[in-house]
């Protein structure tokens, strides 16, 4: 049996694909179906390029200035590019469908039918664009994912019987269970060792157990959610006052790491005076040296849900809901920049209009700035009463 060989990529392909995941305005699966790479690779190199970012400006020559002679350098890359994938060919023998793919859309020297003809590679091949799943299963999981957040008990079975039962898909637990894998979806239940953290990282105690919130800036909380995209998703964290429930920052990502984590704890400490307690879940993500501690050097004391303790940090679990229901499904937004604006909106109106039942009918700002209360306390509002007069013909 021969060995399949390994797939290689240049530079300028690693960091196309880099600043396409940067701008946040794709999934990470959208992402990958598109330059037919595994997700974890782009996030791998996403983080790389903003690891390196800085290098940029460390007063490298820029590649127009190294030009000997005058000559134009974008052409000179072209045959650059050219002259190094002929060279790769002979070195390295045959190249996959995706490379080969790369190779005609990145050089720009003769037709399409010229470049498919040199690498072999049939024009049809070229054009193909990889399918994504079907309209049913893209139903399906929307269905799913609305059901997940009013009832998270729901496991394979039971999301099997809700399609069957309430939506009328009379769909199998296979479909149901490769998709639902596909969203990260999982029934709420406790399991053995789930909230074991990662190896070598501090899991602070739970601070907040019988304590009396009473005050704005007493404590903050945190947590990530995904939000199902057209293909794939894409995650969005935000920081939540208890005591008046404001949502202080939020950001969103396509990737799982901690760095949007912690873009939204310093947008939150650059607009606010920083809590006495912050309580997170025990996730790789809060769990990090680099989260940890920027809390402590800005003297916060970290909290910590307990292990099997959903509810120890309910009150942004119950944002997350609202979020969704208000605003995701009813929008069904079609990218990250459209998404990025719909919250936008959604959260200025929750925080300064929306009236909350935990706060007597109070919006999030009432309690957080300490604004005065304003309502009308009559049974009537006062309205001017209409004139009318009588005329005869």
């Amino acid at each position: 049996m021969t060995r399949k060989s390994r797939r290689k990529f240049t530079p300028a392909f690693k960091a196309q694909v880099a600043l396409e995941a940067v701008k946040e305005n794709h999934t990470m699966a959208e992402l990958a179906m598109r330059f037919e790479i595994a997700p974890a690779q782009i996030g791998q190199w996403k983080k790389q390029l903003a690891e390196n970012a800085a290098g940029v400006f460390e007063g490298t020559p820029t590649a127009s200035s190294a030009m000997p002679g005058g000559h134009d350098p974008e052409k000179l890359f072209a045959e650059i590019g050219r002259l190094k994938m002929e060279n790769d060919l002979l070195k390295n023998g045959p190249m996959s469908v995706a490379q080969k793919r790369h190779a005609i859309a990145t050089v720009q020297e003769g037709s399409i039918m010229e470049r498919c003809r040199a690498l072999d590679l049939a024009r049809s091949s070229f054009y193909y664009q990889p399918k994504g799943e079907s309209a049913l299963n893209l139903e399906l999981m929307r269905l799913m994912d609305e059901e997940y957040t009013k009832h998270c008990f729901h496991g394979v079975i039971g999301m099997r019987d809700f399609l069957r039962l309430e939506k009328g898909y009379w769909v199998n637990e296979k479909r149901v269970r490769r998709l639902l894998r596909l969203m990260g979806l999982e029934a709420v239940a406790p399991k053995p060792d789930l909230s074991k953290p990662a190896n070598g990282h501090r899991v602070y105690p739970y601070l907040l157990r019988g304590v009396q919130i009473e005050a704005p800036g007493h404590v903050w909380s945190t947590d990530i959610t995904y939000i199902a995209m057209g293909k794939g998703f894409l995650y969005l964290t935000a920081v939540m006052d208890w005591h008046s429930r404001y949502v202080l920052s939020w950001q969103i990502s396509n990737t799982l790491d901690t760095s949007f984590c912690l873009e939204a704890l310093h947008g939150a400490l650059l607009q606010y005076p920083a809590p006495m307690i912050f309580n997170t879940d025990q996730g790789s993500q809060y769990t990090s040296d680099l989260f940890t501690g920027a809390l402590i050097q800005e003297g916060i004391k970290v909290s910590m849900d307990g292990k099997g303790r959903a509810t120890d940090n309910a009150f942004i679990e119950r944002l997350w809901r609202s979020v969704k229901q208000q605003c995701v499904y009813r929008h069904s937004p079609a990218d990250g920049n459209e998404l990025r604006s719909l919250l936008a909106e959604y959260f200025a109106y929750y925080n300064h209009q929306r009236p909350h039942q935990h706060l007597d009918g109070l919006t999030p700002a009432h309690l957080y700035f300490g604004l005065p209360d304003t309502r009308n306390r009559t049974l009537t509002p006062n309205l001017v009463e209409p004139q009318f007069t009588l005329t005869t013909a």
